[in-house]
């Protein structure tokens, strides 16, 4: 909003450098954050030093921000002392590592930038959960299981976390090493002596724009696996939290709120975890490449009301690489699988293949009786998930154009360019791409009928 009455910043925008370094990003195969983010606060500075001027219209309703969101300027002011320590919060001198920040300890300057970018955030989000509401759609949003240890959240609550280890998962099938996600978790007793308080404000954070909300790795409710720092995975411990606690919490909030909750229960889950979900009323993860068998009568479940259903996961191979069998390969490339492994997999995966051609065949989700290629399988299976009772079905938009490039593939950090890849096309691209539109209306008019 300070663009029009802020000279500077469009002289930036429109100058030749500033154009010729944006270009050059968008050129690259892989998106470079940093250097985008950079690009992107030179014009964002220009802006907020608009904003924060004498006559700016902004500055009494960014001063009422403030006011109302202290968080927001103690982590304004965290994200500033950052920059001037040129360090991690662990590596501050004391007091600022302790928690306490005071003038002079960080630009002001740089203070009132994070500032100004938390509220225009803000209001983005805000505006767009509103105008969504006003058409009766809900955002989905996603309650991540943890933050960065050397983040805000952890330097200003510290006592709700666990130092010295970190969250992961023990080795199961497609993980053979067992997982360490980075993040510490939280303390299941620190949690409860403050009422859990951090765990509350994080809830009502989200579901102030939320009408879904994810909950990542809903069996951390229960258990959480903990990595020792300097351990691998293999060597971790599961610790018990006080689940019902949680489940409380978030059915009080859920109702205020007026949310719909959705429990992520995929990987290794206890036997208590769904059982607990169904008193509480959270809706379950349905998703049809963990779900399809090649046994007779079993090759993919019905589903049910209380699911939300998807072909896949952020998490997961695309649809297209799976009907290929990359992420096989991918495994093998990682060394979670030798040579013999990946045969056997190649040719369970063709099992699962032929049973699924045959099952989505018998019922009348994909016509013919030559060789299936994926995009009609691809049909067959949105069409089935369409007409199933499940909730709410989500449709990955790349496997609409066939994508086999993952987004993400976990346990892996400089091995795979995680949350890096660009979209194939551009959303004014594809969102007139005749395949893509003509699924989506299928789906529609399955989940608006009911019928094939």
């Amino acid at each position: 909003p300070e663009l029009p009455r802020c000279p500077t910043a469009r002289a930036l925008l429109e100058s030749a450098p500033f154009r010729e370094a944006l270009e050059a990003l968008r050129r690259q195969p892989l998106v470079d954050h940093r250097r985008l983010m950079a690009l992107k606060r030179q014009a964002l500075e220009e802006l907020a030093q608009c904003a924060f001027a004498g006559d700016s219209p902004s500055l009494m309703e960014l001063h009422c921000f403030a006011r109302e969101h202290p968080v927001a300027a103690d982590y304004a002011r965290f994200r500033a002392a950052g920059e001037r320590q040129r360090a991690p919060w662990p590596a501050w001198p004391a007091p600022q590592r302790d928690g306490v920040l005071k003038e002079g300890d960080y630009d002001e300057t740089a203070s009132r930038y994070h500032l100004y970018v938390q509220w225009l955030a803000h209001q983005q989000i805000g505006d767009l959960s509103q105008k969504a509401r006003e058409k009766g759609v809900r955002l989905y949003f996603d309650l991540p299981l943890g933050v960065h240890p050397d983040g805000y959240d952890v330097w200003r609550e510290r006592d709700a976390f666990v130092r010295g280890v970190s969250a992961g998962a023990p080795p199961d099938t497609f993980f053979v090493k067992g997982q360490d996600w980075g993040l510490p978790p939280p303390h299941p007793e620190r949690l409860r002596e403050q009422g859990y308080r951090y765990y509350i404000a994080c809830l009502r954070h989200q579901l102030q724009y939320a009408g879904i909300l994810r909950i990542d790795h809903v069996m951390g409710f229960h258990r959480l696996f903990y990595v020792p720092h300097g351990l691998p995975a293999t060597q971790g411990v599961y610790v018990r939290y006080r689940a019902q606690e949680f489940y409380a919490i978030l059915a009080l909030e859920s109702r205020r709120h007026n949310a719909i909750i959705l429990g992520e229960d995929l990987g290794t889950v206890p036997p208590q975890v769904r059982p607990a979900m169904a008193r509480h009323r959270l809706l379950r993860s349905y998703v049809a490449q963990y779900s399809v068998s090649s046994r007779a009568g079993q090759v993919l479940g019905p589903g049910s009301a209380d699911m939300v259903a998807s072909l896949n996961t952020h998490d997961m191979p695309t649809f297209a690489a799976f009907w290929e069998g990359l992420d096989i390969l991918d495994r093998e490339d990682l060394g979670l699988l030798d040579e013999d492994s990946a045969y056997e997999e190649f040719k369970a995966r063709q099992g699962l293949k032929d049973a699924l051609v045959g099952f989505l065949r018998q019922g009348g989700w994909m016509g013919g009786e030559g060789v299936a290629v994926p995009q009609t399988v691809l049909s067959g299976l949105l069409a089935c998930l369409g007409h199933s009772p499940a909730s709410t079905v989500l449709v990955n938009l790349e496997d609409l154009w066939l994508e086999t490039q993952p987004q993400n593939v976990p346990g892996t950090r400089e091995e795979r360019p995680n949350w890096r890849r660009r979209a194939a096309h551009p959303l004014e691209a594809f969102s007139r791409m005749p395949e893509v539109a003509a699924a989506l209306r299928e789906v529609d008019r399955y989940r608006r009928e009911g019928k094939p």
